[in-house]
Formats: structure tokens, sequence, C-alpha cells
């Protein structure tokens, strides 16, 4: 299911739901149907050194090591 910003023309509240494609979402405000969907921030690729080392330092507290690649874990 796809998560998508909307935006109510009628009230002009913006909110984010969980969209199924036979679903017809409304407005948690005012129940309007007339909305807008909005352009919704993409997410960071993740590939930045301190998200890979936080993620692996979670990972090694936790007892795994499936975000280490197989030559990194010869290296362990």
């Amino acid at each position: 299911m796809p998560y998508y910003t909307f935006r109510c023309t009628g009230c002009d509240t913006v909110f984010e739901t969980l969209v199924r494609s036979s679903d017809t979402p409304t407005c948690p405000q005012c129940a309007s149907e007339a909305l807008e969907r909005q352009m919704g921030a993409t997410a960071p690729a993740a590939k930045t050194p301190g998200v890979v080392s936080q993620a692996r330092a979670r990972a090694a507290r936790e007892g795994h090591f499936s975000n280490y690649s197989r030559s990194e874990m010869k290296r362990k």
C-alpha cells in the first residue's frame, strides 16, 4: 500500500495516509473526498557513513550481523 500526503480542499488540512488501490481516501477532519495529492519527501539512500555505522552498531548490540557484506564478515 502506498503512503501518500494529501491536502483537503474543503478545510485545508494536510495529512498522510496509506491508500489501497480500491480505497478512496477521505479527510480525517471534515470527511471530504475533495483531496489533492501532494508531493512527498523522498527517503535518503541511507548509504552515508554515519547511517551505516549506526545501523551496524545497533546490529552488533542485538547480536546479528546481517548488514555486513561477506567480505566484511571475513574480517570480523
